[in-house]
């Protein structure tokens, strides 16, 4: 019988390669175990439908999961790191976007973690830079009762650690809170902005504050917000759909 193997599209397949020999999973089905993962993530597909073709069941995968998968994603998360870091050597000032990853299971919940009706869930915030390359240079594991801000904060002590000079700092309109602005604000930014949270639904370029019930008069934060629209077409009809940005960059 042929064993089969991880995509053959040759970038795909050197991308899956490289994964594999990162997540080491322990135990005889170990090696089973991150094709599946590796291949239903490169393929966008389930793991009840790839664990078949490497002769594994969906159950042994979540077992491996629920009992390695922090520490093994760790060790991959690490291992990405030192790629970065060796590929940044002689950087000094770097820019920094700012992301975080749920990756959802439907076994036993694990301590700490998230849930939902949709499952259990590891979310990690990863710090990125491009360079050519988007290269991972700090994550952290965010567990129940972890806020916005403290991940931003960790993220970027990280990163500072490492003896890089922060730029520029891009997040997604998950970040967006009163908190994670005034954190930022020592550098130079841009958050994206829902739009429903600010309640301009037309072209707008000008200063903006916030108004969060949770936070006093004295602790709002004061930015440029950039509100501009595009145009979708569905079902042959064309609505404006308006995106937000918040930053303290002067644009022209």
């Amino acid at each position: 019988m042929v064993t089969p193997v991880l995509p053959h599209q040759n970038n795909v397949q050197q991308i899956g390669y490289k994964l594999l020999s990162m997540l080491n999973f322990k135990g005889k089905r170990g090696e089973e175990v991150a094709r599946t993962l590796i291949s239903a993530c490169l393929w966008n597909d389930s793991v009840e439908s790839k664990s078949r073709a490497y002769g594994v069941s969906p159950q042994t995968v979540r077992n491996y999961v629920e009992e390695q998968g922090v520490e093994v994603i760790e060790k991959l998360l690490e291992s990405a790191r030192k790629i970065s870091l060796e590929t940044l050597k002689g950087v000094k000032e770097i820019d920094v976007s700012i992301d975080w990853t749920t990756k959802t299971w439907y076994g036993r919940p694990v301590g700490g973690l998230g849930s939902s009706e949709e499952g259990n869930s590891w979310n990690y915030a990863t710090a990125t830079t491009k360079d050519g390359k988007v290269l991972l240079l700090a994550f952290v594991t965010q567990v129940n009762g972890m806020t916005k801000d403290e991940v931003v904060k960790a993220l970027v002590e990280q990163v500072v650690a490492m003896g890089f000079k922060v730029r520029l700092i891009t997040l997604d309109a998950g970040f967006y809170t009163v908190d994670v602005l005034n954190f930022v604000s020592q550098f130079k930014y841009i958050i994206g902005v829902p739009v429903g949270d600010v309640k301009v639904y037309q072209e707008f370029d000008g200063e903006y504050e916030t108004n969060s019930k949770r936070h006093r008069r004295d602790e709002q934060v004061e930015f440029r917000l950039l509100v501009y629209s595009k145009e979708k077409v569905k079902r042959k009809k064309r609505t404006l759909v308006y995106f937000a940005r918040a930053t303290n960059l002067d644009l022209p």
